[in-house]
Order: structure tokens, then sequence, then C-alpha cells
């Protein structure tokens, strides 16, 4: 606000200033016009009421001074000698409701929160998930924001339609371009299954833009465990923030999540967790907490109401964190309730924001194709584990059912347990492995777990010490 002081100055008028003041807020510019006091009419002194200073003088100085701050004056505009003389006018000052304070501004530009998905660029708020820009008080983390009861109309951004994947998809996170994918092509994405970093950059190595972070895998390679729900979400965890980081500029991981790992608190906690370790998209399902493989007998579901609880703590949290991770929902109550129960639980779960709907166990190829119809044209992932309780359905048949991404869980898992179990038998039996004349060697594997990578970082950084593996 511009502040305006009265000075005296001598009675001819002739007064020149040059001032200019600085302070740690900024430097105040001073201009000034001289202008006519004239002093009203007084009556006349009787001698006890002293002269008031300022009916004395008889001239004075108007000066107006704007203050702005260090870091904004290279930017401000420039301001001519006229626009500097010229008297300040007033202001309207519009008052404020009762629900607006001067502190409510709209945001210039955000950065991306670190650790969210991985990527930090700078957006806009038009780049960002759609968020009610009116500040709302004393709201639970998590919970749904409330419907205004005050008049107050919310306005949503909503983020831009894009209309090609961009070379420079690389800038994106990979929630964003599965995110993408999803929503503006028709492609199946199919997704082999991996469980440690070698699998990961072996399937990276094949062309494979999208990866599948398998429990079962995980569990039997981190832990030497069946799949019964022993794996812990610090564990599960752990290992999709070290697959998901391989080389997430250009490949996507979708992780399993089992059932959360708990209530809806603990799946609040889980989804950050996945958000950092930069997971494009989870499935939680609706098992009981003891699980088991989708692909064992006896298993066993929740009720509806706490599967729906758990979609709705796993939606919150994500939009909480303007992450754009996606929500696959995922039921296996195909084997205990039947087919309908699956299809009235996954519409729920869309109906809770679910981003894709997954049924596990199909019992026949016909099942599979009445629940892309049932359900579109809401996306569905299709798992298939060959020799498991569903039929094998092929990519193309996949695709010509309309499902938009396939899973194919046991693809490294199983093929790694023969290879490994026909060298370690040779072994045994022979006293050799069978790798001989192969010609796969440490420098072979160590190739494909980026080693050409590793040394081109150390050479252009000035490091000698790995020059001779150029």
């Amino acid at each position: 606000m511009a502040e305006a002081n009265v000075l005296p100055v001598p009675t001819d008028g002739n007064l020149s200033l040059d001032v200019d003041v600085k302070s740690v807020k900024g430097t105040r510019k001073l201009s000034f016009t001289t202008v006519e006091a004239t002093p009203p009419e007084t009556p006349p002194n009787d001698g006890n009421i002293p002269e008031s200073p300022s009916k004395s003088s008889s001239q004075g100085i108007l000066l107006q001074s704007t203050t702005l701050l260090e870091e904004e004056a290279d930017h401000a505009p420039a301001v001519s000698a006229d626009t500097q003389t010229k008297e300040a006018e007033p202001q309207e000052t519009l008052p404020l409701s009762t629900n607006q304070t001067q502190e409510e501004t709209k945001p210039e530009a955000v950065s991306a929160p670190p650790g969210s998905n991985g990527v930090h660029s700078k957006v806009t708020p038009q780049d960002l998930p759609p968020v009610a820009t009116k500040q709302l008080d004393n709201i639970t983390p998590y919970s749904a924001v409330p419907a205004s009861t005050d008049g107050y109309q919310d306005t949503v951004v909503a983020p831009p339609k894009l209309t090609a994947v961009p070379q420079a998809a690389q800038s994106l996170s990979p929630a964003t371009r599965l995110k993408y994918k999803l929503q503006h092509t028709t492609d199946l994405i199919v997704c082999p299954g991996v469980y440690d970093g070698l699998s990961a950059r072996i399937a990276q190595a094949a062309g494979f833009e999208t990866l599948y972070m398998t429990g079962a895998g995980s569990t039997a390679s981190m832990l030497g465990m069946a799949d019964l729900g022993i794996a812990s979400r610090t564990d599960m965890v752990r290992n999709a923030d070290m697959i998901s980081n391989l080389d997430p500029h250009h490949h996507e991981v979708i992780a399993d999540m089992d059932t959360g790992y708990g209530g809806p608190v603990t799946i609040a906690q889980t989804v950050n967790q996945y958000i950092r370790a930069n997971v494009a998209a989870f499935h939680i399902e609706d098992q009981v907490l003891t699980k088991r493989c989708g692909h064992l007998s006896g298993k066993k579901v929740v009720t509806n109401e706490v599967y729906l609880s758990r979609i709705r703590a796993a939606r919150a949290a994500i939009d909480h964190a303007q992450a754009d991770i996606q929500l696959i929902a995922r039921t296996d109550a195909n084997q205990q309730l039947g087919y309908d129960e699956c299809i009235v639980r996954l519409k729920a779960a869309r109906e809770c924001g679910a981003d894709v709907g997954l049924l596990e166990g199909f019992r026949s190829h016909e099942e599979a194709a009445r629940a892309v119809k049932d359900l579109a044209p809401w996306p569905l992932l299709l798992n298939i584990v060959e020799n498991g309780h569903s039929p094998l359905i092929t990519v193309d048949q996949a695709q010509e059912m309309g499902f938009r991404i396939m899973i194919f869980s046991f693809a490294g898992l199983a093929p790694a347990y023969m290879a490994m179990t026909a060298a370690y038998e040779k072994l045994r039996r022979e006293g050799i492995t069978g790798i001989q004349g192969t010609g796969v060697g440490p420098k072979v594997l160590f190739d494909v777990c980026g080693l050409k990578d590793a040394v081109a970082v150390d050479t252009n950084a000035g490091g000698e010490d790995y020059k001779s593996l150029a």
C-alpha cells in the first residue's frame, strides 16, 4: 500500500529532494509533488488556545512512496517520470467475506513433489490432478473433502488432455506414463513377472517397457518361502523400490500390494511408500490377511464392506499425495463366492475410485471375455499363471477380448527354477554345470546389469578406475 506524508517546507516552495531508502525488505522509491496548502479560516484567538503547528504551515509537499521487494525489482515494469509525479488516487478496497482471508492466494507454479514419482519438473496448476483450490480447515488427512455448506463454490483444476506419447516422455514419471497409456491408447500392455534386480534387468533388455513385480516371486526370491502372506510391507516396499528405480525414465513397474498389510491407516501408509518408491501401479485384493497365492485352493475373502474400505483408503491416499499411481482393484472372490459376486465387488470398487479392475482366477475363456463386456469401458487386467487354476490365454486372445493389461506372474520365476534345477543337478551328477561353451560369463551378466552405464558415469565425471572396462 502507498503511504503519503505532508512535510513542512519553506514558504517560497523551492525544495529539491533526492531520497533513496533501502532496507532489508527492499528498496523504497520516493516521488514527490509540490502542492499548495491553503490553511482553513480560523476564528480569532482569544489567547487561551495555543497555535497548532499544522496551521502555521502555509505550504507542503505530498510524498508518495511505493515499496518494491529487491527480488521483484528486476522484473517490475519500468515507471515513467509522468507516472512518478502523478498524485496517488485512492483504491477501492473490497470487503472480505467471512469465508475469505487476506492470506488466500492462487498458486502461480509449483514444483513436482520429491519422492512422489521420482521426477522433478516445473509444472503449473493445470498439470496437477484435480484438487479443490479453496482452503479447507479441520480436514482429517486421507478423508474425503466434504461438500461445501457455506455457499462457496469449490473450483477444480482439471489436468490437460495429452494427444500423443511425446518423445519427452522420459521426463514424465513412470506412473504418469502408465496413466497416459491407459487413458489415451488402446494397446494391450504386456508385463513379464519379475522378482529381483536380475530378472528385472533381463526383462528390460528383452524390450519390455512395463514390468510386473510378483508377490509370489518376491516372497520366494527374498525369503525362500511360499506365497502365504509371509512377506511383510517392508519386504515388498524395499523390493519394489529397487526394481522401480533401476531405470525409471524408460520403464514402469506394476507391483503387488497383497491386502495392504492392515486396516485403512496402514493401507494409506503403504500407498505413500509405494508412491515414494516410484511404483507406477499396484493392485490390492479382498483376501483375508492370512492370504495365499491366487492359484492355490481354499482362498477366503473379506466382506465387501471391508474390501471397499481398503479401496477407499488407497484412493484417498493417492488423492492426498496428488499422485498418478494407478489403483488396481483385485478380487479373489470367484473361487469362494462365484463370478456374479466378483462383478458386484469390482463395480463397487470402480465407484470408489479404482482405475483398473482385476478378477483373479477365471474359469474359462468365456468368463474372461464376459468380464470385459460386463465392466466396459473400465480397463481390466488379466493375470496369466501357466499351470495354475485358470486356462491359458494368449496375448492375441487377450487383445481381442479387450483387456488392457496382461501380466505373466511366473514368466521369470518358473523358467529360472527349471534352468537352475537342471544346472545344479548336472553339477551334482557330472561335476560340471554345462555353462562352459555358451559364452555366458561375468561380463555378459554384468552388461545386462548396467556395467557400461556405470563405467560411463565414472568416466564422464573424470574417474579413471574403470577405464579399462570401457
